[in-house]
């Protein structure tokens, strides 16, 4: 069995989680870090020590590329060279990335002091670079406070954060800690319109949810969240892609299209926790598993979708492999107790409310998998509303 991870946000723990448990049937088992290093979060650099103490592990770090031809080939460049490996199992665990600028199609001058979360922390933390001394953090979710922290540790002002939801995605104490304690500004139904400057950034225009317009003076601005899976490999490799999630396609047990390939971690659901992530790793090693003693691929299966408001759900797969725990699934827009419906051709199939008050953008929503052996295999998709 052979994992690929981390990728840019945890996918380290569903990787390594998964590879070592995948050892277990006798075989070589290996991780590879596509990247610069085998890093992806605090839980993957955890998971990643365990690999380099273990025996029977293989641990590289660069590039790799999975084949389209039948048999399971991995070209990895890194170190010590180019190298061909194949494999009877891989798992795919490439994690999450944030889009930058330029896919978010912001306009503008092209200046210096324009980075990613990623990149910030790099510069900071890894090079222990400048990065100027007013910063504009564009998001309001768990990851854009980590940013204004990093901004601070730095020793910058955070100008304000800005996001074009109407209120913070994150905990309610710490929206309040930076508001209060720290005097960041937190701007909500607003989104950035045109970056200013010429060598070094000048300013951040700004488009209020009333059409008003504002500048921002700011030599740095950091693009934060606006997650979507590392799916290069899974792409390459001809797997399915989930229009939703637009990571690979998989069920329950984290089977893709393509017999021999798992996925797990960040790479199916932009972003979960590391524990989430881990979860997934141990699962599909067990499927690994089963699948190297003889258990056989399933195939497509009924697809899981949703409707708006909700943006995604993952596994988005119902096959006879048996379901997930829970299902994860993202909202576009805030919603106060949701009660979630799943129907297949007009039939309802189950309801459950929600345990959380209120559910936020970029925050987890789940729904049980209790359902599942209702489903008629014939009966076409099944989708999953808000009622």
């Amino acid at each position: 069995m052979f994992g690929v991870g981390p990728g840019a946000l945890d996918g380290g723990a569903a990787g390594v989680f998964g590879a070592g448990l995948g050892d277990s049937d006798g075989g070589a088992a290996g991780v590879f870090a596509a990247g610069p290093g085998v890093s992806g979060g605090g839980a993957g650099r955890a998971f990643a020590a365990v690999v380099g103490a273990g025996s029977g592990w293989g641990v590289a770090a660069g590039t790799a590329g999975l084949g389209r031809e039948h048999r399971l080939v991995l070209t990895a460049v890194g170190p010590g060279g180019p190298e061909t490996i194949e494999a009877r199992a891989v798992v795919l665990a490439t994690g999450a990335r944030e889009r930058p600028r330029p896919a978010r199609l912001v306009p503008g001058t092209r200046p210096a002091g324009v980075y990613t979360t990623g990149e910030l922390q790099q510069a900071v933390h890894l090079f222990g670079q400048g990065i100027g001394t007013r910063v504009v953090v564009v998001g309001a979710e768990n990851v854009s406070y980590a940013a204004a922290d990093t901004v601070r540790a730095a020793g910058a002002e955070v100008v304000a954060l800005v996001t074009e939801h109407g209120r913070a995605q994150t905990g309610r104490a710490r929206a309040q800690s930076a508001r209060l304690r720290h005097g960041i500004p937190l701007l909500t139904r607003t989104t950035v319109a045109e970056l200013l400057g010429h060598g070094r950034l000048s300013g951040v225009r700004v488009r209020h949810g009333d059409g008003r317009t504002t500048v921002l003076a700011c030599d740095t601005v950091v693009f934060t969240g606006d997650f979507i899976p590392d799916h290069e490999l899974a792409r390459r490799g001809a797997l399915a892609l989930d229009p939703g999630t637009r990571g690979p396609a998989v069920d329950g047990a984290l089977h893709t299209s393509r017999p021999g390939v798992f996925a797990a971690g960040n790479v199916l659901h932009a972003v979960e926790p590391a524990g989430t992530a881990a979860g997934e790793g141990a699962r599909a090693a067990g499927a690994v598993l089963d699948f190297l003693a003889g258990s056989s691929w399933p195939g497509p299966g009924v697809p899981l979708t949703v409707e708006a408001p909700l943006s995604w759900i993952a596994p988005n797969r119902i096959t006879p492999a048996g379901p997930p725990a829970r299902y994860v699934l993202r909202t576009g827009v805030a919603l106060t107790r949701p009660v979630l419906k799943v129907h297949q051709n007009g039939r309802l199939l189950y309801r459950e409310r929600s345990g959380f008050g209120t559910v936020l953008p970029n925050r987890t929503l789940t729904l049980g998998a209790r359902w599942t052996g209702l489903v008629d295999p014939e009966g076409g998709g099944v989708r999953v509303s808000v009622g």
